[in-house]
């Protein structure tokens, strides 16, 4: 009896950043509905993203200055420049994509070919020797298999419409305001693809950043500053007028203050702690969840249309991101006896050093 508490405590740490990554998806899932409510009321989505950095960098400032003052390393011209990089790579070229291809296309397909991103990042990191990959195991070659079944599942979402699946009722929420005619579905296609591929450099450049400066909150107040600064180059070049950038008491505000708190703020912190915790792969692999979630949101409580195409691929999608879940669980294994292999070789250092020691100190002793 007296091990349950103990045997509690485990399973929760083991499945913690499981947990923090499902909740983050939920949060993106509604991220989803929100812009797009938005963007309908006549938000430039250049616009929205500017702001809605400049809030998560308020917000998250004094949480890095305060908790981080001891931690934080150094912030070299070098590390400045990375943090840059980070910050256009992840803010300022992919998001301006990724919303930009949501006037073309719609909620659910945008939610879908996220799903490519953690596909995208494994090959990246294999490529870049930051993945384990042993086809000799079996966890190995589910890893690659995953890779291979995920990106057919999101060409037959991308190739394939099939028939419409018939909604059960009318709305029961209506979006206000200009309606979103996706006219041109092929660009918000080419945008969103472009979107997912720098999408996943963007987190591996953080997974290597993490490691000579592992402070997270303060990487994320960088990078919510310079990323608002390069969108705010962006917006100003494509929008010149200056009502786009007046914001009432209204969705848009709401919109502004949620994405910015919650997704680029405390998601982001959640989503960069795993990184440090499972790696880049393991974060990008919870996509689906918000897939699902949206889906279900768009066609029974919007009224969005579902093509049987959609459910099929995403389906596939799915079932290809849970092999490499699961091949991923190896990584652990695999940890846990390099660890253990270093922790040997230390202790047989240590056995020797007395020996050392003791010669050097008697040759000491023994000189005039």
């Amino acid at each position: 009896m007296a091990q349950e508490p103990s045997s509690h405590v485990g399973t929760y740490k083991r499945f913690k950043p499981h947990l923090l990554m499902v909740l983050s998806q939920v949060a993106y899932a509604f991220l989803y509905f929100i812009t797009e409510a938005s963007f309908n009321h006549g938000m430039n989505p250049h616009v929205y993203i500017t702001y809605r950095h400049i809030v998560s960098g308020i917000i998250m400032l004094p949480f890095a200055y305060f908790l981080e003052r001891k931690d934080r390393p150094k912030l070299t011209f070098a590390l400045f420049l990375e943090l840059f990089v980070i910050s256009f790579l992840g803010i300022g070229l992919t998001l301006n994509m990724y919303f930009a291809s949501l006037r073309y296309t719609s909620p659910t397909f945008l939610a879908s070919m996220i799903n490519t991103i953690a596909s995208l990042t494994f090959v990246i990191a294999v490529s870049l020797k930051l993945e384990v990959l042993d086809l000799r195991n079996p966890r190995g070659l589910a890893k690659v298999l995953g890779t291979v079944v995920s990106l057919a599942g999101v060409m037959t979402m991308t190739l394939y419409k099939g028939p419409i699946m018939r909604n059960l009722w009318s709305p029961l929420i209506h979006i206000q305001g200009k309606t979103s005619i996706h006219e041109n579905w092929l660009k918000g296609s080419i945008l969103t693809v472009a979107s997912c591929i720098t999408w996943s450099l963007w987190y591996i450049m953080q997974a290597v950043t993490l490691k000579r400066y592992p402070a997270q909150l303060s990487m994320i107040t960088w990078m919510s500053f310079l990323g608002a600064a390069q969108s705010a180059v962006f917006a100003v070049c494509i929008e010149h007028k200056r009502a786009a950038w007046t914001v009432g008491f209204n969705i848009d505000l709401w919109c502004i203050l949620y994405s910015g708190g919650v997704c680029s703020g405390l998601i982001l912190f959640i989503q960069l702690w795993c990184t440090v915790e499972k790696g880049p792969v393991f974060v990008t692999m919870f996509d689906p969840v918000s897939t699902i979630l949206v889906a279900i949101l768009a066609y029974f409580v919007l009224g969005e249309r579902l093509y049987i195409g959609s459910i099929v691929g995403a389906a596939i999608v799915i079932v290809g991101l849970y092999l490499l879940l699961w091949g991923k669980e190896g990584d652990e294994v695999y940890t846990t006896k390099s660890e253990e292999s270093d922790q040997t070789n230390e202790e047989e250092k240590d056995n020797n050093m007395p020996t050392i020691s003791s010669v050097k100190k008697d040759a000491l002793h023994d000189q005039p």
